[in-house]
C-alpha cells in the first residue's frame, strides 16, 4: 500500500553545486586554514629561532579564520520568501488585531514624547553654537593662583 503526494512548490528553489552560494568566504576561509596550518608547522618542525612566534602566528591565522567560515555559514542559510517577506516590510502591514493596537500606542507616545523633548529643549542634544556668548562683553575675567607642591610645602614646613 504506497500512497503517492505531490507537492507543489510555489517558488522554484536554486539547487547550489558544491560550496554553496558564497564561494569567495568558503576560498578565503580554506586558504586561511591552509596559510595557518604550514606557518604552525613550521614553527613547530622547523629548526628556526623564531619557532615560537611562528606556532603563536599560525594559530591566529586560523582563528581568523573562523571569520570567513561564519560569512560562509550565514550566506548559504535558507530562509523561505514568505517569512521574508514578513520581516523586511515588502508586504502591506495587515490590522491584526491587537498587536497593530500596540504597535499605533507605542508609534504615538514615542512620537509625543519626542516632540516634548524637542519643545522644552531636554535630552541629551550637544548645546547649539548659538547659545554660547558672541560678544566679549558677556565674558568674565577668572583669576586663578596656580602654586606648585613644593611651594606649598615649603610654605607649611616654615
Amino acid at each position: 500500500m504506497s500512497t503517492e503526494v505531490q507537492v507543489e512548490s510555489a517558488v522554484a528553489e536554486i539547487q547550489y553545486d558544491g560550496v554553496g552560494r558564497c564561494k569567495c568566504s568558503f576560498w578565503f576561509a580554506v586558504v586561511h586554514d591552509v596559510v595557518g596550518v604550514v606557518v604552525m608547522m613550521t614553527g613547530v618542525f622547523g629548526s628556526l629561532v623564531i619557532h615560537d612566534l611562528l606556532i603563536y602566528a599560525g594559530s591566529i591565522i586560523i582563528f581568523l579564520s573562523l571569520i570567513w567560515w561564519v560569512f560562509w555559514y550565514s550566506g548559504n542559510i535558507d530562509v523561505a520568501p514568505e517569512e521574508l517577506e514578513d520581516d523586511v516590510g515588502l508586504q502591506a502591514k495587515k490590522s491584526r488585531g491587537l498587536s497593530a493596537v500596540v504597535r499605533r500606542i507605542s508609534s504615538r507616545v514615542s512620537s509625543g514624547l519626542r516632540t516634548s523633548f524637542r519643545r522644552a529643549g531636554g535630552g541629551d542634544a550637544p548645546p547649539h553654537r548659538d547659545s554660547r556668548p558672541s560678544t566679549g562683553s558677556q565674558v568674565r575675567n577668572v583669576e586663578v593662583a596656580l602654586s606648585t607642591i613644593s611651594e606649598v610645602t615649603e610654605t607649611t614646613v616654615s
